[in-house]
C-alpha cells in the first residue's frame, strides 16, 4: 500500500504550497482506518523538508516516481521514501529511504546490525538504519512477483539528516561494514553524496510506473529465497525429524495445500512437550512451503528462538533474506483477512493478548494468526505457560478458531527425543516439583545426568567443562535477581550474588546467548532460554520457591522487580487472593520445569534454600 505517490514533480509543488502533509494524514486516515499523532506529523515536517531539498536537482528527473510510506503488503513494515526511474540500460531502479531524526547513538559491541539510540521517549537497542533499509529492500525483492518477473533493481540506504558523522563514528563501527556496503548511510552535511547516489540509478523519470506495479505485484517467495533456505537445511543435522515428526510433518503439508486449493480456513494445534521436536517440524514446514510457492512464516513471542534458529539455518552469514521468514508474534494486529498462506506459531503458549512495546496494540494475537492465514498452526505446551500474560492455551485457539470460522485439527507429538529418549524424566520433574502426581516417584532405570549441587561453583564447574564438548551447556536461573538497564553490557558487574559466588545476566539481552561460547559465563532467565535446546544445564533455583514441611512453597514476592512475569499479580492479590497465589505458583513451578528440562542429556541444580535442596538429593537416593 502507498500511502502517497506521484511524480517527483507532483512531491515538490505539494512541499512547496504546504498541502503534503494535509494529504498524507488524509491518506493515512483514508487508507489504514487511524489518524496520525502530533509526533508523527513532526516527523514527516522534518524529514520530508530535507528529501525536498535533497531533490531539489535539475539531474533527477521531474517525471521519477515518489512514493511515501510504502506499507509492505502482509507486513506492519512502511519503507519512508521510494524513488523510481530507470537506469542506463533502461531496467527500472527503485531508491529505498530510510529517514532518521537521530542526533546520536551508541554501537551494540558483537551485535552487527544493533545500535542504541534515544526513540519514543527513551534509550532503545534498535536495526542499524542501513540495516532496516536493507531488509526492507530484501523483503520486497524475496515477495514481490513483479520485481522479481522485471528484474527491478532495489537501492536501499539511509539517510541521518541530523547526525553529525565523526572520525571512527559508531555508526560506522566494524560490525557494521557489511550492511552499510549494501545500504550505504549518509548523514548531516552528505547531502550531496545521497543525491548522486539517487542519479547514479535513476537517469530518466518513469512516471511513476515501477511503484504502481510493485504496489499491485502479487505475494510470490523468489527462486532465491526457496533454493536459499532448501540448500540451508539439506544435511542440517539440527533439523533431521523423526518418526512420529515426520508422520506430523506430512499432515500438515497435507492439510496446508489443501487450504490454498478449496480456499477454506483451518486451524492446526499440535501438542507436544519439551523437546517433542515442535521446532524441527516447525522449521521443516517453513523450507517447504515456501519451496511450494506459499507464502509462510514461522512466528514466537521470544526473540531468542527466531534468533537461535535463523543462525543454526544460515550458519556464520550475518545477513540473509531468509531473516524475514522469522517474525514477532504481535505483527498481525493490521493483517488483512487470509494475507498469509500459512503461519506457523510456535511456543503458542507464550502468546499474549494485546501487542506492541506498550501492549496497547491489537485485540488478541491468537486471533489475529488465525485471522491472517489460510492455514494456522499452533505448536504448544500448556505446562510451559511462565507470566501472567501467557494467554496461549488450546481452549483459547479453539474459541478463536470458532469465531473465525476455522477448521480445527489437533495432533499429538508423544515421543521423547531429549532426555535421552525418556518421558520418565520429565515425569518425574512433575511430581518432585508437585505439579501432579505421577508415578515417576524416582529415576530409576533413567538415563540421565541430574545433580544436586552444594554451591553454585560447583554446579558452574560443571557446566563449563560440558561446554567444552561443543559449546552446548549453559546456566539457568530463576528470575530472583534484579537485572539492571545500565549494566547490561558489564561482564564484570554480578547481577546474581550467593555468598561470595557471583554471575551476570547475559549480557546480550538474549539474542546471542544459546550460540556464543562466551554466553557460558552468564547467567540465562526463563525469556532467554525457552523454545531453545541444550545439552547440559545447570540451573540456579532461588527464593521464590523453597521446601517446608514436606511441601513444595512458592512465594512470588521473591521474584526481581525487573521481571514481568508476574505483572498485575499483586493487584489480583488485593481482589482475588486465593486466585493470585495459585496462578503464582503454577508460573514459579512451571518456569522452573522449563529451566530443568532445557537439557537433554543432564541437570545441574543448585538451590538458595538448604531444605529443598536436601529434599532433591532426597528423591535421587534411590538411584543409587
Amino acid at each position: 500500500m502507498l500511502i502517497y505517490n506521484g511524480l517527483k514533480s507532483d512531491f515538490m509543488s505539494d512541499t512547496e504550497n504546504d498541502v503534503l502533509e494535509t494529504k498524507l494524514y488524509d491518506a493515512i486516515k483514508n487508507k489504514m482506518n487511524r489518524s496520525t499523532g502530533l509526533s508523527e506529523l513532526n516527523s514527516w515536517r522534518n524529514s520530508l523538508k530535507e528529501m525536498y531539498i535533497t531533490l531539489n536537482d535539475s539531474n533527477i528527473p521531474s517525471d521519477a516516481g515518489v512514493a511515501i510510506e510504502y506499507n509492505i503488503p502482509q507486513t506492519s513494515k512502511r519503507v519512508d521514501f521510494l524513488i523510481s526511474g530507470y537506469g542506463k540500460d533502461n531496467k527500472g531502479n527503485v531508491i529505498i529511504v530510510e529517514l532518521k531524526q537521530w542526533e546520536k547513538l551508541q554501537a551494540i559491541e558483537g551485535q552487527e546490525a544493533i545500535v542504541e539510540t534515544f526513540t519514543g521517549g527513551a534509550n532503545r537497542r534498535v536495526v542499524h538504519p542501513s540495516y532496516q533499509a536493507w531488509s526492507y529492500a530484501a523483503l520486497i525483492k524475496d515477495y514481490n512477483e513483479y520485481v522479481q518477473d522485471a528484474d527491478i533493481e532495489l537501492h536501499p540506504c539511509a539517510y541521518l539528516h541530523n547526525y553529525p558523522r565523526v572520525e571512527n563514528d559508531p555508526l560506522d563501527a566494524k560490525q557494521y561494514k557489511e550492511v552499510l556496503a549494501d545500504a550505504p548511510a549518509f548523514t548531516y552535511g552528505q547531502r550531496d553524496a545521497l543525491r548522486n547516489f539517487i542519479k547514479k540509478s535513476i537517469i530518466t523519470g518513469d512516471n511513476e510506473d515501477t511503484l504502481v506495479k510493485i504496489e499491485h505485484g502479487k505475494i510470490r517467495p523468489s527462486k532465491q529465497l526457496q533454493d536459499s533456505i532448501s540448500g540451508m537445511l539439506k544435511g542440517n543435522k539440527e533439523f533431521i525429524m523423526l518418526d512420529e515428526q515426520k508422520v506430523v510433518y506430512e499432515n500438515i503439508l497435507s492439510l496446508s495445500t489443501k487450504c490454498q486449493k478449496d480456499g477454506k480456513k483451518r486451524t492446526i494445534i499440535v501438542e507436544g512437550g519439551p523437546g517433542t521436536g515442535k521446532t524441527v517440524v516447525a522449521i521443516n514446514l517453513l523450507a517447504e512451503l515456501t519451496k511450494r510457492n506459499q507464502f509462510v512464516q514461522y512466528v514466537s513471542k521470544n526473540a531468542a528462538p527466531r534468533t537461535v534458529y535463523g543462525y543454526k539455518l544460515k550458519g556464520t552469514m550475518k545477513k540473509s533474506s531468509v531473516d524475514n521468514l522469522f517474525k514477532g508474534s504481535g505483527c498481525y494486529t493490521e493483517a488483512p483477512m487470509n494475507s498469509v498462506g500459512t503461519i506457523l506459531a510456535d511456543e503458542a503458549h507464550r502468546l499474549n493478548e494485546k501487542s506492541g512495546m506498550f501492549q496497547n496494540m491489537g485485540e488478541n494475537q491468537i486471533k489475529e494468526i488465525i485471522h491472517a492465514s489460510r492455514c494456522s498452526v499452533f505448536f504448544i505446551d500448556e505446562s510451559q505457560r511462565v507470566t501472567t500474560s501467557d494467554i496461549g492455551s488450546i481452549a483459547e485457539i479453539e474459541k478463536w478458531a470458532e469465531r473465525e470460522n476455522s477448521e480445527v485439527i489437533k495432533m499429538e507429538l508423544v515421543s521423547q527425543f531429549r532426555c535421552n529418549g525418556s518421558d520418565g524424566y520429565l515425569a518425574w520433574i512433575d511430581d518432585v516439583l508437585q505439579i501432579r502426581d505421577t508415578a515417576n516417584y524416582d529415576l530409576e532405570g533413567i538415563d540421565y545426568d541430574i545433580r544436586i549441587c552444594d554451591s553454585p561453583k560447583e554446579m558452574e564447574h560443571i557446566v563449563i567443562e560440558k561446554n567444552r564438548i561443543r559449546n552446548r551447556a549453559r546456566i539457568l536461573a530463576g528470575y530472583c535477581w534484579n537485572w539492571p538497564k545500565d549494566t547490561r553490557n558489564d561482564v564484570n558487574y554480578h547481577d546474581i550474588k550467593i555468598g561470595d559466588y557471583g554471575i551476570s545476566w547475559n549480557l546480550d539481552g538474549g539474542d546471542a546467548f544459546a550460540i556464543n561460547p562466551d554466553s557460558v559465563h552468564e547467567a540465562g532467565c526463563i525469556h532467554t532460554s525457552q523454545g531453545l535446546e541444550f545439552d547440559y544445564v545447570g540451573v540456579i533455583i532461588g527464593d521464590d520457591m523453597r521446601y517446608e514441611n514436606g511441601e513444595i512453597v512458592t512465594d512470588y514476592s521473591k521474584r526481581a522487580k525487573t521481571d514481568q512475569s508476574m505483572k498485575g499479580i499483586k493487584g489480583l492479590a488485593k481482589d482475588d487472593p486465593e486466585k493470585a497465589s495459585q496462578l503464582a505458583d503454577e508460573i514459579i513451578k512451571n518456569t522452573y520445569r522449563t529451566l530443568m528440562t532445557r537439557g537433554m542429556k543432564g541437570c545441574y541444580v543448585y538451590c538458595t534454600d538448604s531444605e529443598l535442596a536436601a529434599y532433591l538429593k532426597e528423591r535421587l537416593k534411590s538411584r543409587g
